[in-house]
């Protein structure tokens, strides 16, 4: 594909690996915990994932033929597909959407606990690789054989990555950004995301990490959204590996409104209530607050690096 480049994708989960024990199975680990000041938004979760489409009823057949997930209607009104604990929800556009990986979403995610089987089933599935199953256990010092990975890609265009997990569901959404700590920081401190403490002015570090093959992967976040872990690159990873993504001149992130990935949404319990802290807090609303009566209530707001998010209130009863 024009633009790739060969991906040394969660490192910090292999550092994790690479770190383990032999005697101790990485499933075995536990997560440290951090002590954050209660979030100013309290009661938010994770919602939904939102793609524009062309064909939405193609989108859903396809995320629930190849993935752990199943069709089902949205607050009873729209087709969508339900994964676990989240939602991906889609727009129907005239014309195929912008696939440009020059904003801040790069892409979803799923487990493998059985990667070799599960990399056959998608080949067998006749699903669209853009990175076939790799081994980068090795990327930091540790055995090979422990971590994989593979990229496939929607008939929308919207890129899926399958990686070593423990269960098969709906896992990751991928970022890239100006700030990686200060954005993870943004999602502590507004939603509660949890995964590490907010940083001070010397930690977490903000010095630059280099991959194996020369792509800038660090300073990075990884933090969880309920059951859906975050994980935050620097846009300078983005503008070498997809150079050709970039307009002429783009030194900043694009908005991610109008592309295939178009933005995710966050449930709060009172959506005016939120919008009043985020405004309190400099954040930008760009579009008012609107309702579907007996169903819900959502508005817009711009995250970091122009990443859209849809604040979403469920009213029915």
């Amino acid at each position: 594909m024009k633009g790739y480049v060969p991906l040394v994708a969660l490192l910090a989960s292999v550092s994790a690996l690479a770190q383990t024990p032999a005697s101790q199975p990485a499933e075995a680990r536990q997560p440290p915990t951090y002590s954050n000041p209660p979030p100013l938004i309290a009661g938010a979760h994770w919602h939904h994932f939102h793609i524009n489409s062309t064909d939405p009823a193609a989108a859903i057949a396809y995320y629930t033929k190849h993935f752990n997930a199943q069709p089902a209607r949205f607050a009873g009104l729209m087709d969508a597909v339900r994964t676990q604990k989240s939602w991906l929800l889609f727009t129907k556009v005239d014309t195929k959407p912008a696939t440009k990986r020059n904003t801040g979403i790069w892409h979803i995610g799923w487990g493998a606990p059985d990667p070799h089987t599960e990399y056959q089933r998608q080949l067998e599935l006749g699903n669209k690789f853009v990175q076939p199953l790799t081994d980068i256990s090795t990327g930091l010092g540790g055995r090979p054989g422990r971590f994989f990975y593979m990229y496939v890609e929607s008939p929308d265009g919207t890129w899926i990555e399958l990686n070593t997990a423990r269960t098969d569901e709906f896992g990751h959404l991928h970022l890239f950004s100006a700030d990686p700590i200060a954005a993870g920081d943004f999602y502590i401190k507004f939603f509660g995301a949890t995964g590490r403490a907010l940083s001070t002015p010397d930690t977490p570090s903000r010095a630059p990490r280099m991959s194996l093959t020369g792509l800038q992967v660090g300073p990075s976040s990884s933090i969880y959204l309920d059951n859906v872990n975050i994980i935050i690159y620097p846009m300078q990873y983005s503008q070498k590996a997809y150079a050709s993504d970039w307009e002429p001149g783009q030194t900043e992130l694009a908005s991610t409104r109008g592309n295939v990935n178009d933005h995710f949404g966050i449930s709060v319990p009172n959506l005016d209530e939120a919008l009043s802290i985020l405004r309190a807090h400099g954040v930008k609303v760009t579009q008012e607050p609107r309702e579907v009566p007996g169903k819900f209530k959502f508005a817009f707001l711009e995250g970091p690096d122009r990443v859209a998010i849809e604040l979403i209130e469920e009213t029915e009863d």
